[in-house]
C-alpha cells in the first residue's frame, strides 16, 4: 500500500518562532492518522503546510504522489480541508453553501445539487437545508463544514480539531461520520487535543509537542505496555505532601502520585487492594471521599512520553468550549 502523504524534515518559522521544527512522517493510503498535542504545538500550522495555505522554510511534502514542496496547491483536486474555524458563508443557506463549494471544485450544477442534498441527509441536516448558516448551532455548523470539505469526494481529508467546542451528542455523531468516511476508504489526517478522541478513532498517532514529533506509533502499540497496569484513584478532602513517602514505604511495589489536588493516583502491576489503603489513609488523618478503579489509557501514555499533564489538556478543552 502506497503512502498518501509523505513529509520529510519540514520546518516553518514565524519571525523568531519555530512553529514546526523539522518533522517527518508518512500517512498510508486509507489510514486514519492522528496528530495529537496541546494548543500551540504546531498542529494547525502543519495542516496549513500540507494543504497549501503556507509554505515551509525547508523540507519536502508529497501529497497523493505529487511533489507539493515548490507547488503548494498542486494536489488540491485530491484533498478536502475542514479548518478548525468554519470558512462557510453565514448569509447563505446550508444547501447553497454546499452547492457553492461544489462549484469551486468544478462540479456541474445538477451533480452538485444531488450531492449537496445527499450530504445534508447523511449529516442529518436536511430539515435545515434552507436555513441560513448563521442560525445553525455549533454542532450543525461543524457537520456542514465537514460536508463542504467532502463535497467533491476527496481521496484525502484534513480535519483540524473537528469536535472542539460542540456538545457531547454532536461530537459523538461527528465521530461516527468520521469513522464512516474512514471505512469507505478516505485517507484522514486528524488533529486533536482530545486524547480520548484520538484513541477511539485513529489507527496511528503522532505526539506533537512544541513543533516536534516525540513519538509515532499505532494506538495498540502505544497502549500495550500499560495494558496490564492496575490503577485506582482515591479522592481525599486534603492530602498532605508528607503522606506520599509514607504510602510508598508501607506499600512496596505500588506507585503513588498526585493526579491533581486531592486525588491520589495508585498504580501497580498487580490488582490493588483498596481496603488496606483506605484504612492506612484514614489512620494518617486523611478524609477519604471516594475510591474508584480506572483503566489505563492513551492519556497515561501521553503524559509519560510528553511530560504534559492530562489536566493541562483538559483546561484547553474548557477554554475552547467544553470537553467531550
Amino acid at each position: 500500500m502506497r503512502d498518501a502523504i509523505i513529509v520529510e524534515n519540514i520546518v516553518k518559522r514565524f519571525e523568531n518562532v519555530e512553529a514546526v521544527a523539522g518533522i517527518s512522517f508518512c500517512v498510508r493510503q486509507g489510514e486514519l492518522f492522528g496528530f495529537l498535542g496541546p494548543n500551540g504545538a504546531g498542529k494547525t500550522t502543519t495542516i496549513n503546510l500540507l494543504t497549501g495555505l503556507a509554505r515551509p522554510n525547508s523540507g519536502m511534502i508529497h501529497i497523493g504522489g505529487i511533489d507539493c514542496t515548490g507547488r503548494p496547491r498542486a494536489a488540491q483536486h485530491l484533498i478536502g480541508v475542514v479548518p478548525d474555524e468554519s470558512n462557510l458563508y453565514p448569509e447563505l443557506s446550508g444547501f447553497d453553501n454546499l452547492c457553492f463549494c461544489a462549484a469551486l471544485h468544478g462540479m456541474r450544477k445538477s451533480e452538485r445539487q444531488i450531492r449537496a442534498r445527499r450530504l445534508l441527509e447523511e449529516f442529518d441536516l436536511i430539515k435545515a437545508a434552507d436555513r441560513k448558516f448563521t442560525g445553525y448551532s455549533k454542532g450543525m455548523k461543524r457537520k456542514l463544514t465537514i460536508a463542504a470539505g467532502i463535497i467533491h469526494k476527496p481521496a484525502i481529508l484534513f480535519l483540524d480539531e473537528p469536535t472542539t467546542g460542540i456538545d457531547v451528542a454532536s461530537a459523538r455523531q461527528l465521530r461516527q461520520l468520521i469513522s464512516n468516511l474512514h471505512t469507505s476508504g478516505t485517507t484522514i489526517f486528524l488533529t486533536t487535543h482530545y486524547i480520548e478522541e484520538a484513541q477511539r478513532l485513529c489507527e496511528r498517532i503522532a505526539f506533537l509537542v512544541s513543533g516536534r514529533i516525540v513519538r509515532i506509533d499505532s494506538v495498540s502499540r502505544l497502549i500495550q505496555p500499560i495494558q496490564n497496569r492496575h490503577v485506582v484513584l482515591i479522592a481525599c478532602a486534603v492530602v498532605p505532601e508528607e503522606l506520599y513517602p509514607k504510602l510508598t514505604d508501607s506499600f512496596p511495589g505500588v506507585d503513588f502520585t498526585a493526579q491533581e489536588p486531592g486525588i491520589i493516583r495508585v498504580e501497580a502491576g498487580a490488582p490493588v487492594h483498596v481496603g488496606p489503603l483506605i484504612r492506612f489513609l484514614e489512620e494518617q488523618g486523611a478524609e477519604v471521599m471516594e475510591a474508584k478503579r480506572v483503566q489505563a489509557s492513551l492519556e497515561d501514555v501521553f503524559v509519560q512520553i510528553t511530560g504534559i499533564e492530562a489536566d493541562a489538556m483538559r483546561r484547553e478543552k474548557e477554554k475552547k468550549g467544553g470537553g467531550q
